[in-house]
């Protein structure tokens, strides 16, 4: 029987954004309320989250920048100065506890404790590279579970899949030279933050293990979900993950006010049964899932129960 970790915190909710700012402590109430209006709730195994430690944050990110944000953040500055992150005092304890959200359920999935994950966590990850905070994100929280995944577990090979309407420019910026990480993201282009074009595809050893499929604003649907068949089925299945992360995006549902995808929660349930398919073929049925952006209160909690309830095999 499949059992899915769900591992998140009342603590997230201390990191305040300010207001009017669309990455806000509701999106995680609203998400925490369908979960249990559906029952979903019941089927999953609650893990709490630990703080990240200084050696996992140091596997993706740089010392300085490390400093540099935490220097910010303890100064009471209201963005990080590298970027477009709005934060508060709370901002660097909750950003740790995210990152370590996804080493404790890669923790459990590696382990059996659990067959997958989905990691309810703020602030999101998906836009900080190695030495910039941006785009509401403080630390790359997928990067740094991979990292840990492939030093501390033992894991060699991952494959981070990222549906955001935005592109994963960070999660690019720190894979994109490692043959060991296959990226792969489908975005609205041309779009914040202006990157993955698809001549992207990395450098040196890394050359072919970006994929990048940017596509326009209001893509048909069945468009976007053939291109994840027809290109990203091939370049996972050449590359044989030992784990499959994603990065759970719902800014690409219909509604956003943040994109123009036109996805609804029945092609969240197929992308996730597509991506436990190949975990279940390549990796073990080894898959954790973060959440990234969404921004409509309704639009992310219904995403989020579509694919939860993907992950546990009842969609």
């Amino acid at each position: 029987m499949t059992s899915t970790a769900f591992v998140t915190s009342t603590a997230y909710l201390k990191h305040k954004t300010g207001t009017g700012h669309p990455e806000r402590p509701t999106r995680l109430e609203s998400i925490w309320a369908e979960l249990t209006e559906t029952g979903l709730e019941d089927r999953l195994v609650k893990l709490d989250p630990i703080p990240c430690a200084d050696e996992s944050m140091g596997l993706v990110h740089g010392a300085n920048y490390l400093a540099q944000a935490k220097a910010d953040i303890e100064a009471g500055k209201r963005l990080l100065s590298t970027g477009d992150t709005a934060v508060c005092l709370d901002s660097w304890e909750v950003a740790a506890l995210a990152a370590g959200a996804g080493t404790v359920a890669v923790d459990a999935v590696v382990s059996r404790h659990v067959s997958n994950a989905f990691c309810a966590v703020r602030p999101p990850g998906h836009h900080a590279t190695r030495d910039v905070g941006m785009g509401f994100c403080v630390l790359s929280n997928i990067a740094i579970a991979a990292r840990y995944a492939q030093k501390s577990l033992g894991i060699g090979k991952v494959a981070i899949i990222d549906w955001d309407v935005h592109h994963g420019n960070g999660t690019q910026d720190v894979f994109y030279d490692d043959e060991s990480v296959l990226f792969v993201s489908s975005h609205q282009s041309p779009w914040y933050p202006h990157t993955g074009d698809a001549d992207e595809t990395g450098t040196g050893r890394g050359l072919g293990t970006t994929l990048n499929l940017p596509l326009p604003a209001n893509v048909p649907a069945d468009e976007m979900m053939a291109a994840y068949e027809t290109k990203l089925l091939p370049a996972v299945s050449a590359f044989r993950p030992e784990l499959i992360l994603i990065s759970a995006g719902f800014d690409s549902r219909r509604g956003d006010p943040l994109g123009n995808f036109l996805l609804e929660d029945e092609h969240f349930a197929q992308l996730t049964k597509l991506l436990k398919s190949i975990a279940d073929e390549y990796s073990e049925g080894r898959l954790v899932s973060f959440l990234e952006g969404g921004y409509s209160l309704q639009g992310v909690a219904k995403g989020v129960c579509a694919h939860v309830s993907a992950l546990l095999d009842e969609s």
